[in-house]
């Protein structure tokens, strides 16, 4: 697929004229590091007062650097690695990188095996000591994998790999859920619990996180997960700022679902399709990432759908209401970042080889039609970079 994409590149190089196309870096934006699936970790700078984006400059060779990753002090960066079988690497990957005091460059520190296959998602403990990565695909089933983040910043090989221990044999999808697939590995609000997204399981599971045991960090809580509708594909989890509410992406079955978190737990209130009604066809619910001011959800539908639902978060409640739907462009939206100001979201469209620009109304959350597209290979990652580093 990614050498075929290379012609998809060349002709959106060619564009027309009302499409418009990469600009010169300028000096009032922001910096903008994309993961990809293509040749490694690119740098764009973005115009925070036009919503430009400049050609995109390779930054760092690697394969398959599908998830970033930047630390507390904005000085480290880590990216996934996504390999796995049927890969010049046969295992998967962590990448960890410095970045540079006075412009945009990385140094690499340590590269390590993440001990599974494809690993597509990462974050760091509440305290920056460990990174928690979800391996997608391992045999015979997915892991979440819990790396030490060492002095300088680089990582250490990982301290433990969890498999679920009560795995559940092939479920609802016969393509999907053939076994475990972690998904995501997302911390608590309060740092004291990982809740790890397993596609293949449907299911949420839910680990306690104890940084005094260096070598066992993550014990498995009680209840040790949350069970989900079967064949519902659980995928990426965020929580609201106030730490009340949490908001999942169901994969396979297309849905965005509300919970209410309390003291460690997650209790389902809201369930909603992404489709229209009427829709039949193939869908893929994926990112999903709230407003700055938490007052809007943005979520991602793949497959046929392809579009992006606004929603409403009521205030009180928490409860999602739809306010808009906006066509991708593509049938992999694979990431999506909204600008710090809230003024612009950005598409990365992996499988139209594409960075794509819309304007959004931060008062109302309404997106506009797309202002610009910049060609790059299968883009996965978006990460802004802190103004002041």
């Amino acid at each position: 697929m990614l050498g075929a994409s290379r012609h998809l590149l060349g002709a959106l190089l060619l564009a027309p004229l009302g499409v418009a196309q990469a600009e010169g870096p300028t000096a009032a934006g922001l910096d903008l590091l994309v993961g990809s699936y293509g040749a490694g970790i690119h740098h764009l700078r973005f115009a925070t007062d036009s919503g430009q984006l400049s050609a995109p400059r390779l930054l760092a060779a690697a394969p398959n650097p599908s998830w970033l990753v930047l630390a507390a002090d904005s000085r480290h960066l880590y990216a996934v690695n996504e390999n796995g079988a049927g890969d010049q690497q046969p295992l998967g990957q962590v990448s960890a990188y410095r970045l540079s005091d006075k412009g945009v460059e990385l140094q690499l520190l340590s590269r390590v095996a993440s001990r599974g296959d494809h690993p597509t998602h990462a974050r760091l403990s509440a305290d920056g000591d460990f990174l928690f990565v979800a391996n997608y695909a391992v045999t015979p089933q997915g892991s979440l994998a819990v790396l030490p983040v060492l002095q300088d910043g680089a990582l250490g090989p990982p301290r433990q790999v969890l498999a679920s221990a009560h795995t559940l044999g092939p479920g609802q999808d016969p393509q999907r859920q053939t076994s475990s697939h972690v998904h995501a590995a997302v911390p608590s609000p309060d740092g004291e619990f990982v809740f790890a997204a397993d596609l293949g399981q449907d299911r949420l599971y839910r680990y306690r996180y104890d940084p005094t045991q260096a070598q066992q960090p993550l014990q498995p809580a009680d209840p040790a997960w949350l069970a989900l509708p079967a064949g519902s594909g659980p995928r990426h989890l965020v929580f609201s700022q106030d730490a009340r509410f949490a908001y999942l992406t169901l994969e396979l079955s297309g849905q965005v679902m509300q919970l209410a978190y309390e003291q460690g737990h997650l209790r389902p209130l809201q369930t909603l399709d992404l489709a229209p009604a009427d829709f039949h066809g193939e869908q893929g619910a994926g990112a999903l990432h709230l407003s700055a001011d938490g007052r809007f959800l943005q979520v991602i539908n793949r497959g046929d759908d392809n579009h992006l639902s606004v929603f409403a978060v009521d205030p009180a409640t928490g409860s999602l209401n739809l306010q808009q739907r906006v066509a991708t462009g593509s049938r992999q939206t694979r990431e999506f970042a909204l600008s710090p100001d809230g003024r612009f979201l950005l598409l990365a469209n992996q499988a139209a080889n594409e960075l794509r620009v819309l304007p959004r109304n931060p008062q109302s959350g309404q997106l506009g039609a797309a202002i610009q597209r910049v060609a790059l290979e299968a883009p996965s990652a978006l990460l802004f970079l802190p103004e002041q580093r």
